[in-house]
């Protein structure tokens, strides 16, 4: 990249691949059912257990597959590593970290309608690890928009009570989505700073803690956008957070539905003429300076990989 600021953000970006690192792509949603997100309220995720798939290892409930998700939890009692492996039939395998404690984590199901694989592994050794459970489910969603409205382990807004708080806050007197969109970008952007302590010691496995997040108003990329996600899901507006590449590292940023406009990939801001490139924490960090915008504003720059 050609400029200092850049070339050090870049450098500190590389944090986002430790993270990444346990994931493999998915491809996002396709859109095709045509119901207003509007129209859809904003639920958490739950537990009905309508459908269940479970042994003594593992529990899969995959009862809100219309909704766009699973709930899954390990029960073998171990604290070891736990993986999850997702795979829609003739896609590629996500993969994610799942807590050893029992508790129900969410995983969103983002490649739109059909077959997919849930497989949960426990680690017996070193990097070795045993599948613990596995189910093949067919999802056939409501609404194209649900995997993008609710809280998820990535987008996990259902903990974070002040962000939701902050997102109905700014957003009161708001004409319409693009403006609430408006708002939450320019509070994230003029508030957060650039985290560099975290991004030189982030672990494998991070996740942000909304509220954490927002009270300290720092972060890495990955807080930047899972913050902005959140707020824009609890007021109702399908929003993608979206990891890939900023150039040659990985990065994250977000995707928002506009009604009316429908998703715009990449691009957030309009101003009356044309759509800018979402990038919060570049041009946050950069101080909306001249070559942050040059850079943000092109889109040759990024290449999506993943979609949460």
């Amino acid at each position: 990249m050609k400029h200092t600021r850049l070339k050090r953000l870049a450098f500190l970006g590389l944090s986002l691949a430790v993270m990444a690192g346990a994931v493999t792509a998915l491809g996002s949603a396709s859109l095709s059912k045509t119901a207003k997100a509007a129209e859809l309220p904003v639920k958490q995720p739950v537990q009905t257990g309508v459908t269940v798939y479970a042994n003594d290892k593992a529990t899969v409930d995959a009862s809100n597959l219309a909704e766009g998700y699973v709930m899954v939890k390990y029960t073998g009692g171990k604290q070891v590593r736990i993986k999850v492996q997702i795979t829609k039939s003739g896609g590629i395998t996500y993969t994610y970290n799942l807590n050893s404690g029992g508790n129900y984590e969410t995983f969103p199901l983002t490649e739109g309608d059909g077959t997919y694989a849930i497989k949960v592994f426990e680690n017996v050794s070193g990097t070795k690890y045993a599948q613990a459970q596995a189910c093949t489910v067919n999802m056939v969603l409501r609404n194209d928009f649900l995997p993008f409205l609710y809280s998820n382990q990535y987008v996990d807004y259902d903990s974070g009570p002040q962000t939701v708080a902050k997102a109905a806050e700014l957003t009161v007197g708001a004409s319409g989505d693009l403006d609430k969109v408006q708002k939450i970008f320019d509070f994230v952007v003029d508030q957060f700073t650039y985290d560099y302590e975290e991004a030189a010691t982030v672990q494998s496995g991070y996740l942000p803690r909304l509220d954490r997040v927002l009270a300290s108003r720092k972060g890495i990329c990955f807080d930047y956008a899972a913050v902005m996600t959140a707020m824009l899901r609890s007021q109702n507006i399908p929003c993608k957070l979206v990891v890939g590449y900023a150039g040659t590292v990985y990065h994250a940023w977000i995707n928002v539905y506009i009604a009316g406009t429908g998703w715009v990939d990449g691009l957030i801001v309009f101003d009356g003429t044309s759509w800018t490139l979402m990038d919060p924490t570049f041009v946050s960090s950069g101080g909306r300076s001249q070559s942050i915008m040059s850079y943000v504003t092109n889109s040759s720059n990024y290449t999506q990989k993943y979609a949460y």
